[in-house]
């Protein structure tokens, strides 16, 4: 099912009149009647309620929409479940043939509006291909199907001593299928890699309803990574079903420490070196001054040393704490001291909860921006956004971390708030401190996205971002696609005519 995490104050009459006023269609009774004979009846919906769910993911701009009585994009006009590869492809070519959009989802926890029909497109939920298939202790993989929800997958994993080592903030409401679709990376990816260095192989419905199986060799040099064109591609070139992906034993110890430092510089550099010293911390995780006092407001100790590290090393025992012992070194050079681990702890407690409902709920216009940037150009460039976001508005909030580091550079994930105003006001700053957000990153070195991914709110930089790259990526989604039947005018590709355009 999608994501029903965040209240709706669309009224279903408002959202019915907006419907028939953007994008009205036939009635699609016999597609469903047709779908049904594939998946079941009880797997095809057809009723609002349901298509007003699925008309929206968690991109925040949706979520304003909504709170104000408005849709940001159409509903979709119908929503299907598969139960496996072969009930995918079929559905496909009965799509294909009719020359049908479709979108495949799975939670629908996208926060780039990745899910958002623009056109009634179909769309196709995974949600039921949800198991573990297969688990290969003596090469350390697992098989399983894309639509399993990302908390049972990893607690499956644990209670046979395993993990993926992928632990996203959305763990529990997102799928396995979305983290690579997304092209996603967990809170311990400076350790394990980002989805992309853990999926070693796939089967993926093509829109010609092909179906694609590219095996998890180790380490193949037969040209081009295959797999690499569908992990992260979004739904745009094809439906993935099945995953198979490293896992590592459980560890046998975890050593965490929090250290305070005087500023981000010294942090950054502490964490750089770090890194650079072929150390490997499961998490390594900076918080500026900002985020720092609101996760310490009665701890004295950080007032003095306003920029908090979390630090976490895992594995076996006499590693970890060698690894522990040596960042410390490293840390106690720039100028960092161990302080108090109760907000560690709390951190640990609450990883996986998001803080933006209730802001969103309260009337806020609350936001997250993820990026990366070089070691070399980081601390210029979130001094550069914070300066930026400020002369946008002066009453918006801003704070960063900085959760995922690697020897080259950081992603630097940035929360903006402005407070509670009317959607024409809010809107337009909205829009001016993610420009501003996006065009620095770039302009230091950058990329726009590290882990969200680009869904339609972020195609309007993707030019920039890949130049004729991006050429590359639209000729690849027309030889796969050349009707643009899967997910179109998402990851900045081409749009279809008369579709709603959302940040464009």
């Amino acid at each position: 099912m999608a994501n029903t995490k965040h209240a709706i104050s669309l009224t279903a009459d408002e959202a019915r009149q907006l419907d028939r006023h953007r994008c009205a269609a036939d009635s699609d009774a016999a597609l469903a009647a047709e779908l049904a004979t594939i998946v079941g009846p009880e797997n095809v919906r057809a009723d609002f309620e349901t298509r007003l769910q699925y008309g929206r993911d968690c991109l925040p701009f949706a979520k304003y929409l909504y709170r104000s009585g408005d849709l940001p994009g159409t509903l979709p006009a119908l929503v299907v479940r598969p139960a496996d590869t072969a009930e995918a492809a079929s559905i496909v070519t009965l799509l294909r043939n009719g020359k049908r959009h479709l979108i495949p989802v799975g939670t629908c926890s996208g926060v780039l509006g990745g899910a958002i029909p623009l056109s009634q497109e179909v769309m196709v939920d995974t949600s039921r291909m949800d198991a573990i298939l297969h688990i290969d202790t003596e090469n350390q993989l697992v098989t399983v199907q894309a639509g399993m929800n990302g908390g049972d997958f990893e607690a499956a994993l644990n209670a046979a001593g395993w993990t993926a080592g992928h632990y996203p903030q959305s763990i529990n409401i997102s799928t396995v299928g979305g983290w690579a679709a997304c092209r996603g990376g967990g809170q311990a990816s400076s350790r394990y890699g980002k989805i992309e260095d853990i999926v070693t192989g796939l089967t993926v419905v093509l829109p010609d309803a092909r179906v694609l199986r590219v095996a998890p060799e180790a380490r193949r040099a037969v040209g081009p990574s295959i797999k690499d064109v569908f992990v992260g591609s979004e739904g745009t070139l094809g439906i993935i079903t099945e995953l198979t992906m490293r896992i590592w034993p459980l560890p046998e110890v975890t050593e965490d420490v929090v250290v305070a430092y005087p500023d981000v510089a010294a942090a950054a550099r502490a964490a750089r070196r770090i890194m650079q010293a072929e150390l490997r911390p499961g998490i390594v995780r900076i918080h500026d001054a900002e985020e720092t006092l609101a996760r310490t407001p009665d701890i004295p100790f950080y007032r003095d040393l306003p920029v908090m590290t979390f630090l976490s090393f895992s594995g076996k025992r006499r590693l970890a704490e060698a690894e522990k012992a040596l960042a410390l070194e490293i840390a106690e050079e720039e100028g960092g001291k161990v302080g108090p681990s109760a907000p560690l702890e709390q951190w640990r407690a609450t990883r996986y909860v998001s803080a933006s409902a209730s802001w969103t709920e309260k009337g806020y216009f609350m936001d997250t921006v993820e990026v990366t940037l070089p070691w070399s150009r980081l601390v210029e460039a979130y001094e550069r956004m914070a300066a930026a976001v400020r002369t946008v508005s002066a009453e918006a909030h801003f704070g960063a971390h900085w959760s995922h580091v690697y020897p080259d550079g950081a992603c630097q994930y940035m929360t903006f708030r402005l407070p509670p105003m009317a959607d024409a006001e809010a809107l337009p700053l909205h829009a001016a401190i993610w420009d501003q957000l996006q065009t620095i990153a770039l302009d230091c070195g950058g990329s726009i996205s590290h882990h969200h991914g680009v869904g339609v709110f972020r195609g309007k930089w993707m030019a920039r971002e890949h130049g004729v790259g991006l050429e590359i990526i639209q000729a690849v989604k027309d030889a796969l696609d050349p009707d643009n039947l899967f997910n179109p005018g998402k990851l900045g590709l081409r749009r279809i005519e008369g579709a709603v355009v959302i940040n464009g």
